[in-house]
């Protein structure tokens, strides 16, 4: 592999350790500090700066890698018009270009993604971060509010439980009513 693809390789590891670093469950107090530095950083800013004019010459090399293999497969369908040209050597070739050019394919094109899904994962997650923080902002409901729920609900639980005990109790006598009837 050449030195630019093993770059873009290097480059697509990284990407995906920071995709399992966005999405590991933290607290929301740890979550909000790592992208509060990852917002205000100015060494992040220039990585990221970086970054993005790599993934220009990256779309490049995407943009190559699939004219190569165009040109790969249409040498094999003018092989395919003189069968008696080609040998067990020439056949083998192919097959390695054909192989290489679609690596080459496969691997900036998968950079590419994955940038795209980085940057909205990242964008999804400062959202996620502000609504928590207005949610925090508004205030919660105090524990006095809280056990006045829980008690209201305890007391509509007993009411349903009387309820259903004197339903079954009904329905119990009149199958038995029925049973006696049909009985007589």
């Amino acid at each position: 592999m050449t030195l630019y693809y093993s770059i873009v390789f290097a480059l697509l590891l990284f990407q995906m350790a920071m995709f399992l670093i966005l999405i590991v469950p933290l607290p929301f107090s740890a979550r909000r500090k790592l992208f509060r530095f990852l917002a205000t950083s100015e060494i992040v800013a220039k990585i990221n700066y970086g970054v993005r004019i790599t993934f220009i010459f990256v779309a490049v090399l995407f943009v190559d890698a699939f004219q190569r293999m165009v040109k790969i497969t249409s040498d094999s369908s003018a092989q395919q018009e003189h069968p008696g040209l080609s040998d067990f050597r020439n056949e083998q070739n192919y097959l390695a270009r054909k192989f290489y050019a679609q690596r080459n394919v496969y691997l900036t094109g998968f950079t590419l993604f994955l940038s795209l899904i980085l940057a909205r994962t990242h964008s999804l997650i400062l959202d996620l971060i502000n609504a928590q923080e207005e949610l925090a902002a508004t205030g919660s409901p105090d524990a006095t509010h809280s056990s006045a729920d829980y008690a209201t609900m305890k007391k509509q639980m007993q009411q349903q439980q009387t309820e259903y005990n004197r339903l079954t109790d009904e329905l119990a006598q009149a199958k038995a009513q029925v049973s006696d009837k049909k009985a007589d």
